[in-house]
């Protein structure tokens, strides 16, 4: 069941924290961040909050949401924790009041929660892991924009942010339907963005490549493992902060002329094939 389960704070939200001379980007800010309890979420969360943002962090795991608020308030942020299932829609509404009756407003949506699950053909997958990486990772993205964009329009405008993946733009064997899932979302974001760009609501996602979080290690077997490293030009892999960096571009007022867009942050995977060099002529 959808609850709030932190310190409520009503009225003017105000955030102080030290270090305020590289802050302040989203000073005065809501944001409302999915799958916050770990990975991405989490960084982007601390990041927020300490660019001034008051965060809900929203997760399905207690653990992993409550230890989020707990950096961010160690850090002398304004945080609170939300628990809910994202592919359920009654939960997903809630969670957008919930924000709104805590914080009074709700400037940023990020719709980070989602899922991988293991490396399966086509043919051998089950029916049901299709349907999960749809209801986790599009679904929710539809969900968590349905609700909080009649809140943005109210309050005359606002920003919405979602992870894709390269996965959703190049071919990866092994996780079509991840990869569909994330396809959608890249779609769904243009889709939205060209819907609402007229009323002050921009709307981007942001493409990771592998980036190391608890989602990759759950779902990678170490001793049959892609070579992610040498699909892309930098031979290392990405860490969440990378990626909450970007999103803290989607989200502040840096990005202010852009919209409908798919941020990739890879290393440059869907460049083009790194190992390959040409030959010397003459």
């Amino acid at each position: 069941m959808a609850r709030a389960v932190n310190r409520p704070y009503m009225g003017k939200v105000h955030v102080s924290l030290e270090g305020k001379e590289n802050m302040g980007k989203l000073a005065g800010k809501v944001a409302l961040i999915t799958g916050a309890g770990s990975g991405i979420g989490r960084a982007t969360a601390i990041l927020f909050a300490r660019e001034g943002a008051a965060v809900m962090v929203a997760d399905l795991v207690p653990e992993g949401g409550y230890e989020t608020v707990k950096q961010i308030e160690d850090a002398g942020g304004q945080a609170t924790f939300f628990q809910v299932d994202v592919s359920k829609s009654s939960e997903v509404e809630r969670m957008v009041k919930s924000v709104v009756n805590v914080f009074g407003r709700l400037d940023i949506l990020y719709n980070n929660a989602g899922v991988q699950g293991g490396y399966a053909m086509t043919a051998d997958m089950a029916e049901e892991h299709w349907d999960k990486m749809f209801a986790i990772n599009s679904k929710s993205v539809f969900l968590g924009s349905k609700y909080a964009i009649p809140v943005m329009l109210e309050q005359g405008g606002g920003i919405i942010i979602s992870t894709a993946s390269v996965a959703g733009m190049i071919g990866t064997p092994g996780v079509a339907a991840y990869g569909a899932s994330k396809a959608a979302i890249i779609q769904l974001t243009k889709a939205m963005a060209l819907e609402y760009a007229d009323s002050n609501i921009r709307i981007n996602c942001v493409c990771p490549g592998t980036i190391v979080t608890p989602l990759m290690a759950a779902s990678s077997d170490p001793d049959n493992r892609p070579p992610f490293r040498q699909a892309q030009a930098m031979k290392r892999l990405g860490q969440p902060e990378e990626v909450a960096k970007v999103a803290l571009y989607l989200a502040s007022d840096d990005s202010s002329f852009v919209t409908g867009t798919a941020a990739v942050i890879d290393g440059g995977w869907t460049a083009g094939i790194p190992k390959w060099k040409p030959e010397k002529q003459g």
